[in-house]
């Protein structure tokens, strides 16, 4: 198990109350021994113009799950900050649908974590795949 914080999705879900994830109606939804993932219902928020779901949320989908997911991965005192993702989208997701994300790591270091989201449609079909690579910060520093 990888997990150093033992956080429930309930206080994933508590924790992003209030922040650009709620208002996204993203949410925390189903964690294992070495992956976490989050949902999200693709409406009027988060859909480009086509009323397909815009690639900057899957985006910011794929952060926010990746990005939690490290956070659970530090000792207390340390925390993760973003420095890097890519995202390649691979099928569109019309408004109406849900898209889940699934984040697992590729490496966890001592400074440095990279993370591999895969976000799937309900036919489970991927439609983005992204990379996330974090910063493991010191709170004192």
């Amino acid at each position: 198990m990888i997990w150093k914080k033992p956080l429930t999705l309930q206080q994933l879900n508590q924790f992003c109350e209030n922040s650009a994830v709620s208002h996204l109606g993203i949410t925390f939804s189903a964690q294992g021994d070495d992956w976490l993932e989050a949902k999200l219902t693709v409406d009027e928020r988060c859909c480009q113009p086509m009323g397909y779901l815009h690639g900057g949320i899957s985006a910011a989908l794929a952060e926010t799950v990746g990005s939690l997911a490290g956070f659970g991965c530090v000792e207390e005192g340390y925390f993760v900050v973003g420095t890097e993702i890519n995202a390649s989208h691979l099928r569109p997701v019309k408004k109406g649908h849900t898209v889940t994300a699934r984040a697992t790591p590729a490496r966890l270091g001592k400074t440095t974590q990279v993370w591999l989201i895969n976000l799937y449609d309900e036919q489970l079909q991927r439609c983005c795949t992204a990379r996330l690579t974090l910063a493991v910060v010191n709170k004192q520093g």
